[in-house]
């Protein structure tokens, strides 16, 4: 079966990045990231999700961590300069990103926002992260990623216990 071009691969295309596209059989409900990396046969550790934050003017942020993390607030928001940052409505994600829940990249949204990797992602050759849309992940060097979103690493993960 053929599969479409995402935008987030059009745009790791022009920038002459090199990725990997893997696919996985997408389920009704959510799907956590550890399920998705067993989908994958990866290690939990190499995939990361994509959160979208917004501080009080509605401006955005994007931040890419592992799925074993949680996002630290307060670290993100010290991260991007900012006094406090929520985490943006997800009614909102497809109007201002262009995804859904679930297929969200760092890559293609329909703006360039101010992007930050967790830096755990430094210990890695390469990272997973979403293909811009479910049942999609996209194999990438994490140095790549950062270029392509002009992005910046920073510790902005709590470890979930």
């Amino acid at each position: 079966m053929k599969r479409k071009k995402t935008n987030a691969m059009r745009m790791l295309e022009r920038a002459d990045v090199e990725f990997e596209v893997n696919y996985y059989e997408v389920e009704d409900a959510h799907q956590d990231g550890e399920t998705i990396a067993h989908s994958l046969g990866e290690d939990p550790e190499h995939v990361f999700k994509t959160l979208v934050l917004e501080n009080a003017n509605h401006e955005h942020y994007v931040f890419v961590i592992p799925v074993t993390e949680t996002l630290d607030l307060k670290a993100a928001a010290k991260a991007v300069h900012e006094k406090k940052l929520n985490l943006m409505p997800m009614r909102d994600l497809k109007q201002v990103t262009g995804y859904i829940r679930g297929g969200c990249s760092p890559v293609g949204m329909k703006r360039l926002f101010p992007t930050t990797l967790d830096e755990t992602a430094t210990l890695l050759s390469y990272i997973y992260i979403s293909g811009g849309e479910r049942g999609t992940q996209i194999k990438v060097a994490p140095q790549d990623l950062i270029t392509v979103v002009e992005g910046q690493y920073a510790d902005i993960t709590q470890s979930v216990i």
